[in-house]
């Protein structure tokens, strides 16, 4: 694990960030057309730079050039072992780099420095590497035809991709997309959320120091009607795969349908669950990771657990856990190594939280609220996406499964029990994409990730199946018969 600096030299480090300002497109950072954006530090309030955005001119230019490096196949035909060994010295070069992406990760989105240094950027070059090792690895097939031919099941990349970034995590979810994207063969044009650009484009940057060419890895920053919807709508691009909300998953479908029928894949939001049967063993053990699940970000994240559906012979001696656990959870300024949570991404998001807890203030800072709520209350039906936990209280374990399943989402859950057989059948009973047992989790780099229900959509992040969306399969049909023995086409 990273050592930590301290605060004094986090701000030091912080105050003497050389950042990028402009799209990067063809290997090189270039002035956009759109407007200048002012990107901020959400804990102060401060600007930070002035980034010169993208638009549709742009899109059309990057998408050109990252066809054009597509079709010149200097990266989507080259060697898988070469494409691997090139991702490898990216790895190695964000790793060089960490510790300032860890701090303009911290200061452009609010996260706290211990987590972007211990979590997300070891998270984000595992990630890399994992792919990169996997390029070499994934095999073709062969399918069984009788002794009169060969059928080849082969993938190709699919071509030219769009990557639409959320904000929450940015160089995670920056890994999550271009790891198997760049892996596969593709070119790549991530669209970074307004709020965290920097750090997209300064990886873009060293990936064209480690080796990456020109066109195959371009970072378009700017809004999503003057970028996002241009990349959805585009005919030359091949496929967008997006993190972010439900409503703005919907509208990529709809692109899409408007345009070339690009295939779309989605992972949206989530509400949630973790299930405590009556059985649970040590509370305390369950209790740290529903804190842990519900607060980690500041519950800015898909996959928080915003509902704890707790069976009543166990919810007093739960909550009296919960409520020791949340004494060490500490509330400030991101650059503080000592802080838990930092602020909320933005002005807007903050008074969207607050407006669920009837709440006035102006402070980018919420502090963990849990509330106990029916399991009809809107807050255990929305997607608050801050630092919210509302208890649910149930009088059966089949209860507790049935009401994790009343929601519209479907991405992940978590079951608190000592019984194994119903543990197993409670995780076949949600329905959601990822379901952990005695713990919170959303698995590791080798394990899919993805939900059901109005979570996900069209394919999964991680692991070999996040290969799967990036390339398309073909069959090549090989006739072995000798055409001296005549016409045996049937």
């Amino acid at each position: 694990m990273t050592d930590l600096l301290t605060h004094a030299e986090y701000q030091a480090i912080a105050a003497t960030l050389d950042l990028p300002r402009s799209p990067f497109i063809d290997g090189k950072y270039r002035a956009g057309n759109g407007p200048m954006m002012a990107t901020t530090n959400p804990a102060t309030g401060a600007e930070i730079a002035q980034i010169s955005c993208a638009d549709a001119v742009d899109v059309d230019l990057a998408v050109a050039k990252g066809r054009e490096a597509f079709d010149q196949g200097h990266w989507s035909k080259m060697d898988p072992d070469a494409r691997k060994d090139v991702l490898i010295r990216l790895c190695k070069l964000i790793t060089r780099n960490r510790r300032e992406l860890a701090v303009m990760e911290s200061i452009e989105s609010g996260k706290p420095i211990a987590d972007c240094e211990q979590i997300d950027l070891p998270e984000t070059i595992h990630c890399i590497k994992w792919h990169a090792e996997a390029a070499d690895k994934i095999y073709d097939q062969t399918a069984p035809t009788g002794d009169s031919a060969m059928a080849m099941i082969v993938r190709e990349p699919i071509g030219v991709v769009a990557a639409v970034l959320p904000w929450n995590f940015p160089l995670m979810m920056l890994a999550w997309k271009i790891g198997p994207a760049l892996a596969a063969g593709c070119s790549v044009i991530v669209k970074p959320a307004e709020q965290t650009s920097l750090t997209a484009l300064r990886v873009a940057e060293l990936a064209a120091e480690a080796g990456i060419p020109r066109g195959v890895l371009q970072v378009l920053p700017g809004d999503g009607p003057s970028v996002g919807e241009p990349l959805g709508r585009h005919m030359d691009v091949d496929m967008v795969s997006f993190t972010g909300s439900t409503e703005t998953g919907r509208h990529f479908l709809r692109y899409a349908a408007d345009s070339n029928l690009k295939k779309i894949v989605l992972e949206c939001g989530g509400k949630n669950p973790a299930v405590v049967f009556d059985d649970a063993e040590n509370l305390d053990h369950v209790a740290g990771h529903v804190v842990n699940a519900a607060f980690w970000n500041a519950g800015q994240n898909c996959s928080a657990t915003s509902r704890l559906i707790v069976h009543k012979a166990v919810k007093a001696a739960l909550m009296e856990k919960i409520e020791a656990h949340l004494r060490n959870w500490k509330t400030g300024d991101p650059l503080d190594p000592a802080n838990h949570i930092g602020a909320l991404i933005d002005q807007g998001h903050c008074a969207k939280v607050r407006s669920y807890l009837d709440s006035s203030e102006d402070s980018p800072f919420v502090a963990p609220v849990v509330i106990e709520m029916s399991a009809d209350d809107v807050r255990a039906r929305e997607e608050i996406f801050g630092p919210v936990l509302g208890v649910i209280e149930v009088a059966s374990n089949d209860e507790a499964v049935q009401v994790a399943n009343d929601t519209d989402y479907g991405l992940a859950a978590s079951i608190f029990s000592a019984g194994g057989r119903d543990a197993m059948r409670a995780a076949r009973d949600i329905r959601a994409g990822t379901v952990t047992i005695n713990c919170y989790g959303e698995g590791n780099m080798a394990t899919p990730f993805g939900g059901y229900k109005q979570s996900g959509f069209g394919g999964r992040d991680n692991g070999l199946h996040a290969h799967d969306q990036y390339t398309e399969l073909k069959t090549i049909w090989i006739d072995l018969t000798d055409p001296a023995d005549g016409d045996n086409v049937s």
